[in-house]
Formats: C-alpha cells, sequence, structure tokens
C-alpha cells in the first residue's frame, strides 16, 4: 500500500469513528506504528486531521479528499466505468469533461481508441473540460481538438472554477457530457462537494445535448453540499457492478438509462 492508499484509509478510519489511536491504525493496515505516527503527522500538518496525543480525531468539518489521495479507491471499478463511457463517445462530435478519479479513467480510455485518432481532415474529437489533469491526459493525442475553460484551480480536483469558465461555456454546445459527480440520488439528483465545481457543472449540462452521470456505486443514493442538476436531466448512468438492484431499478424507473460495467 503506498502512502497516498495509506492516507485515504486512515481518513476513511477517522471518518467511521471520530477517533484512532496509534496502535489500532498500525494493526487495522498492518503497517509499523512508526509509519502511522508519520502518516498523522503530515495529514495534520495539511489540516486534514487533529493530531492527538497517542492517535488522531477526524476534523469537525467535512472534507474533501485531495485527488491524488482518491487514486487507490475503487480503482478496479473506475477503470471499468471509464471504459463503458468512452464508449459511448462517437467520433466527430464535441464532448465536455469535468474532473475527478473516475473522469480520468474516462479520458484515458478515449485516449487509446483508434477511431477517436486516426489521420485525416480536422480534429476526430473535440473534448471541453475545465480539469487540467484531464486536458493533459489528452494532449498527447494529436488529432483530439482540446478546449479547456478558464478560471481558478482548486489544488483538490485540479478544476478550473469561477466566472472565467463560465463565459467560455456558455458560449460553446457540447454533444455530450460526461459527468462525474460526488453523489447522485433519485430525489436530489446530482451533487458535488464544492459549489464552484457544481456551478461549473450545471453549465455544461445546460450546453449538452445528452447528459451521461459517470458515478461508481459508493456514490449513488448519497447526497453532497451543491446540487448541480435534477435527475430528470440524467439520460444515462454508468457505474459498476456494486450498486444494488434495487438502488438502479429506481434509477431506470425515473427514466434514466443504466449502464452497468
Amino acid at each position: 500500500m503506498d502512502r497516498y492508499a495509506r492516507w485515504n484509509a486512515l481518513l476513511e478510519l477517522l471518518a467511521e469513528s471520530g477517533r484512532v489511536s496509534v496502535e489500532d491504525a498500525a494493526d487495522k493496515l498492518d503497517v509499523s506504528q512508526a509509519t502511522i505516527r508519520r502518516d498523522f503527522d503530515q495529514l495534520g500538518q495539511q489540516q486534514m486531521i487533529t493530531r492527538t496525543r497517542g492517535g488522531a480525531v477526524a476534523n469537525g468539518v467535512s472534507y474533501d479528499l485531495p485527488l491524488r489521495y482518491k487514486s487507490a479507491k475503487h480503482s478496479a471499478e473506475k477503470q471499468r466505468i471509464g471504459e463503458a463511457a468512452a464508449n459511448l463517445v462517437v467520433p466527430g462530435t464535441v464532448v465536455g469533461l469535468n474532473g475527478g478519479t473516475t473522469m480520468t479513467e474516462v479520458a484515458r480510455a478515449l485516449a487509446v481508441r483508434p477511431d477517436l485518432n486516426t489521420s485525416g481532415e480536422g480534429a476526430q474529437l473535440t473534448v471541453v473540460t475545465n480539469a487540467l489533469n484531464i486536458a493533459n491526459e489528452l494532449l498527447v493525442r494529436s488529432r483530439m481538438k482540446i478546449v479547456v475553460a478558464g478560471g481558478v484551480v482548486r489544488p483538490q480536483s485540479f478544476e478550473l472554477v469561477g466566472p472565467l469558465g463560465g463565459a467560455l461555456l456558455k458560449e460553446v454546445t457540447l454533444d455530450i457530457v460526461l459527468l462525474g459527480v460526488d453523489a447522485l440520488d433519485v430525489e436530489l439528483g446530482a451533487a458535488a462537494h464544492h459549489e464552484g465545481e457544481a456551478a461549473m457543472n450545471s453549465l455544461m449540462v445546460a450546453r449538452a445535448k445528452r447528459v451521461v452521470v459517470i458515478a461508481d456505486s459508493s456514490k449513488l443514493g448519497g447526497h453532497a453540499f451543491a446540487r448541480i442538476c435534477p435527475i430528470g436531466k440524467v439520460e444515462t448512468l454508468v457505474t459498476d457492478s456494486g450498486a444494488p438492484p434495487e438502488l438502479l431499478e429506481s434509477f431506470r424507473e425515473a427514466g434514466v438509462q443504466v449502464v452497468c460495467a
């Protein structure tokens, strides 16, 4: 287990119990107590936890885990979801992509599709994104036209937010938007933890002919702080096979096509 995966596991332990001792954490993660102490110290310095004598406690506020710490979570499921979502994209269209670990897998799957990177006149795909890491994943493919919305970078997700990017998004039309979300619920719709990201995502939805939500099963049926769009705006949900059948059926009853990877 690398450092980021270990930190992610520690934060999940703290989210569940509120307080974890060095001894308990070392036992559950099968590492030395010295390693856990260093991890707690570093997480404390980043104000993601509160260090205590002999352990740590969760901060009193909900945290939005930085993207680089999330990469190990549900990685196999996200790769399958990424491939399934990329298969929905037709050559020659304009695609909107936002940020997140699952969307990174979508971008990687798009980048290796031969039909999107063949030689010939014009770009085989136009991608509009507000995420720097997504643009970076696709830049090596010269046949794709990459359009990056401006704004202020959020270090947690590498996404650009704010009115600068919103001005660009209001002037484009997307054939399809592949939208990563922090939560998707039949009643509450799609949502994100950060209001700036939700605002940018909402603009993408408004400019898209088709809206496809990309979410692993852990995000279904939950809620997040800022709403992106109601469920009625979502045409398709791409998720993994770990989602409860009854939950998936509730999305189908709401008129959402469900693709399980």
